[in-house]
């Protein structure tokens, strides 16, 4: 067996001559595998190697230290499959599903994982860096086995959350490629292809992508403080709402980036765009124009007690910015950067706050219930949007978050005493180490809630 780091430049079939396994026949290799792994008499470790395992099914296996090492997986069912410490060098998983599959310090040097499901599953401390695998060929020459010459390739596939902290992908192949809301800190992505990709909402933090290939990525609301970017492509890529504290990107090539404006560039003053605001408010939009502040960094302004009410502040750099007692009713927050505001009292009924980053935010007593709108003849409520919002150490002590829409939301050690969230949609929510007494929660969907402890 050799490795070596090489570009790829095509996907054709792989090799034949591997062994078909049937379903039957895997199923024993397995359950002897699992003995094996509890230390069961007659419990063997499963080899399969080399082996043809399209389409089957390995769904909630254990097979933890397993060798399948170049073997055709394509189609395969491994979702919830443990694969801890497994051997998948230059394996085939193009369109397998891995959904919540666990692989922690998994080998998948050379493999390919184009068009995969990877949604939910865990790369921890992986090895998805370049790699092939040689054999004999019948005049004795050596002869590469894989469908690709080098390469690990996660090409199309679909890891939306999916936890690579600390995952060594260097050189890796992963362009056009669903990243939505992975974990992928520290990470190595030296000169690895993420062209294209969708990393939004991604964590990034400590991340090491020099030389890497970022151009045209999405990279809408991603965390990359203190990331390495030496000499990164990141042509045509978008940075708009990313986070990117402690980043020095003097070296990277930002020809058409797009990023966050500075106040100077804003289409007027900023005083005179409030003032119009207020005169567009005040006239139900007879006179004056919409504030439309979105895109810029605005971090540090003082815009407490004003009605910013149905404003666009998506993408907007907020941080540190006083909004107390600010009026925001129906405003457009989403993924605005609103880092350690203080929000007490404000008023955010029905405002869209889609992915806004609120880490150490005050929102003591912050009205964010729904808006009433009355119709002819019926009334209807315009809830609060803070899906996929990040709330982590924030404080919302007396919040009214009522029919609040909360999907996937970070509540890490935030203060959520005698917050009123009847009714809430709190589905997939992360509430590790949240303070929640005296917190009404009557009503509310918890489907999936993570670290909320029942009384």
């Amino acid at each position: 067996m050799t490795t070596t780091n090489l570009a790829p430049t095509s996907v054709d079939e792989i090799e034949i001559g591997r062994d078909k396994m049937s379903q039957a026949e895997l199923d024993q290799v397995l359950d002897s595998h699992e003995a094996y792994l509890k230390h069961r008499a007659g419990g063997v470790r499963a080899n399969l190697k080399l082996r043809d395992l399209s389409f089957l099914n390995f769904s909630g296996r254990d097979l933890s230290e397993v060798d399948l090492s170049g073997s055709k997986l394509f189609g395969s069912q491994l979702a919830r499959t443990k694969l801890h410490n497994a051997n998948l060098f230059a394996s085939d998983l193009r369109s397998a599903n891995l959904e919540h599959a666990e692989l922690r310090r998994a080998d998948l040097r050379g493999a390919c994982l184009r068009g995969a499901c990877m949604n939910d599953a865990v790369f921890i401390e992986a090895d998805l860096r370049g790699g092939v695998m040689l054999k004999p060929g019948k005049g004795g020459e050596l002869k590469q086995l894989t469908f690709l010459e080098g390469a690990t390739e996660l090409g199309s596939a679909s890891a939306q959350r999916a936890d690579m902290s600390r995952a060594k992908m260097s050189n890796a192949f992963i362009l056009q490629t669903d990243l939505t809301d992975s974990i992928l800190c520290n990470v190595r992505f030296i000169k690895a292809n993420l062209s294209n990709s969708n990393l939004t909402g991604a964590s990034l933090e400590g991340a090491d992508l020099t030389e890497a290939n970022l151009s045209g990525a999405i990279l809408h609301g991603a965390v990359m403080s203190r990331a390495c970017l030496m000499h990164t492509n990141l042509r045509d890529a978008d940075l708009i709402g990313a986070i990117l504290d402690f980043v020095d990107l003097s070296n990277a090539d930002l020809t058409n980036t797009q990023m966050a404006k500075r106040l100077e560039q804003l289409d007027g003053s900023l005083r005179d765009i409030l003032a119009a605001h207020t005169a567009w408010i005040d006239s139900s939009g007879h006179s004056g124009k919409r504030a439309d502040l979105s895109k810029h960094d605005l971090s540090g302004q003082d815009f407490s007690g004003l009605n910013l009410s149905a404003a666009n502040l998506a993408y907007t750099i907020l941080k540190g910015v006083n909004l107390a007692k600010t009026a925001l009713v129906m405003a457009d927050l989403s993924f605005a950067d609103m880092r350690e505001v203080d929000a007490s009292y404000a008023d955010l009924r029905g405002a869209n706050l889609t992915r806004a980053t609120l880490s150490g935010a005050k929102l003591i007593s912050a009205r964010m219930g729904p808006v009433e709108i009355s119709g002819s003849t019926t009334v209807s409520h315009w809830t609060a949007n803070l899906e996929s919002a990040r709330l982590n150490r924030c404080a919302l002590g007396g919040a009214d978050l009522r029919l609040a829409r909360l999907t996937r939301a970070d509540f890490t050690r935030a203060d959520l005493r005698e917050a009123d969230l009847r009714k809430a949609v709190l589905n997939e929510a992360n509430l590790t180490y949240a303070d929640v007494r005296g917190a009404k929660l009557d009503g509310a969907e918890l489907r999936g809630t993570v670290g909320l402890e029942s009384e």
